[in-house]
């Protein structure tokens, strides 16, 4: 997607956790929300700290699914990330919503020849890295995909 395709961010108020929610955005654009919402957390409440991998991974899975849904989901619709359980488990929550009904799949690695396939495994990383996932129809149309990934 270009720069053209992209609009600011709007943050909606829920209690007291604050969600980014972007639409339409391209993979950086979610990374950078994932960043920015880990590090808010941090600094204005006190939230959890967490390790570079732990980030790594919960930016890795925002990549992942937003590229999915544009690759796959005939783009993003929605798209919404804030942290959750600030206390014992903390974790980013991650909802992508795209276009499809069609369910993500895992697709073996080589084809029925042996030969090794192009892509095919964002989906086994998402579900691999989340400790939550949940894909869930919309009622107008579509799916969304929630995710929590630990923080620590």
């Amino acid at each position: 997607m270009r720069d053209r395709d992209t609009t600011s961010p709007v943050v909606e108020q829920r209690g007291r956790d604050t969600c980014r929610r972007y639409r339409p955005c391209r993979p950086a654009d979610a990374r950078r929300a994932v960043e920015l919402a880990v590090t808010e957390c941090r600094g204005a409440h006190g939230g959890p700290s967490c390790d570079a991998g732990a980030l790594s991974d919960a930016v890795l899975v925002a990549s992942e699914l937003t590229t999915n849904a544009i690759l796959h989901g005939g783009g993003i619709t929605d798209f919404r990330v804030d942290v959750v359980d600030p206390g014992a488990r903390p974790g980013v929550r991650l909802s992508v919503c795209d276009r499809s009904h069609d369910l993500p799949v895992a697709v073996p690695a080589t084809d029925d020849r042996g030969r090794r396939r192009l892509g095919g495994r964002g989906w086994p990383i998402v579900c691999r890295l989340a400790r939550e996932v949940r894909v869930a129809d919309l009622p107008t149309g579509g799916k969304c995909i929630t995710v929590v990934v630990p923080l620590s």
